[in-house]
């Protein structure tokens, strides 16, 4: 059994109302951060990132839903087993934990890796999906067999895709020192690059600074071939969906989540890049909760 990480406790204490927690599932624990009243709204955060990456939106949210954010399988103070990183697997541990909180229907809202796991959430489990919003990042299909390998005609080259399939070397020369890989994501994905600031890069470096933890996460990414298959078989999404991202990535978003939801509405939020709940947090919130009150 865990306990919560002093480091957790720290954390939560910075953001009065909200209480770290961890969820025994059938085959894994989950660590969640939660707060407010109202219908549940799940928050699913990605890579290089943990629950904490919300912590700026969740206060708002919570003054009209139930706010649970999520550590996923492999991610903060989750477990990191050795298997079942695809994105509905995961989506499925999180129909577990909300099973568990003594819900059957929610919404939910994924950012980057988050989002891929929130997008199965609402293809795989219908009947448990109310809303579905999409921060920034689609699920993987037959696109990403196309991204280049040479870093032609792309904002940023999406290089760590191909770094983090490689097993069992990342962790050997990155243990310790993820920060790096780190710091370059966010100066090169921000707009602003103060808004994540250095106690925050701080909290995200020591969530993956052990070996377990980079293995973990990158198995993320090395489970896309399967995701890939995943989402060749899911149903065509119901829930009413909110894609939001910045204008690097709008285009390509919309492009991306049209295929597989019937009724989407989008939302272009202006000077933010792929971190939009830390780069423009009011803009976020107001995106959210707009959409949440239709």
């Amino acid at each position: 059994m865990h306990s919560t990480t002093s480091k957790d406790s720290q954390l939560v204490d910075l953001l009065p109302g909200f209480n770290s927690c961890f969820e025994e599932l059938e085959d894994i624990q989950l660590h969640y951060v939660t707060g407010g009243q109202g219908a549940p709204l799940l928050l699913i955060p990605g890579w290089p990132q943990t629950w904490w990456s919300f912590h700026k939106i969740m206060p708002a949210l919570a003054e009209k839903y139930r706010v649970i954010a999520v550590d996923i399988r492999g991610m903060g103070s989750s477990d990191k087993p050795d298997e079942g990183y695809s994105k509905k697997n995961m989506a499925a541990d999180l129909l577990s934990l909300v099973k568990k909180l003594g819900y059957e229907k929610i919404s939910i809202a994924g950012h980057d890796i988050g989002a891929a796991v929130a997008i199965s959430f609402a293809g795989n489990f219908p009947k448990n999906t109310e809303k579905l919003i999409v921060l920034d990042t689609p699920h993987p299909d037959e696109n990403m067999y196309k991204l280049p390998m040479l870093p032609v005609g792309l904002p940023v080259y999406p290089w760590w895709v191909a770094f983090n399939q490689v097993k069992e070397l990342p962790e050997k020369l990155i243990e310790g020192r993820f920060y790096m890989i780190q710091d370059w994501i966010f100066d090169q994905l921000l707009k602003d690059r103060s808004s994540i600031s250095d106690f925050d890069r701080k909290v995200y470096a020591d969530a993956y600074h052990d070996r377990a933890s980079v293995r973990a996460s990158n198995a993320w990414y090395q489970s896309f071939a399967e995701d890939i298959q995943d989402i060749r078989t899911m149903d065509i999404i119901e829930a009413p969906t909110l894609g939001i991202a910045g204008s690097d990535s709008y285009e390509m978003l919309k492009l991306n989540l049209s295929p597989y939801v019937k009724n989407l509405d989008m939302e272009e939020i202006d000077k933010a890049g792929h971190f939009l709940m830390e780069e423009r947090p009011e803009e976020t919130v107001q995106s959210i909760l707009k959409f949440m009150n239709k």
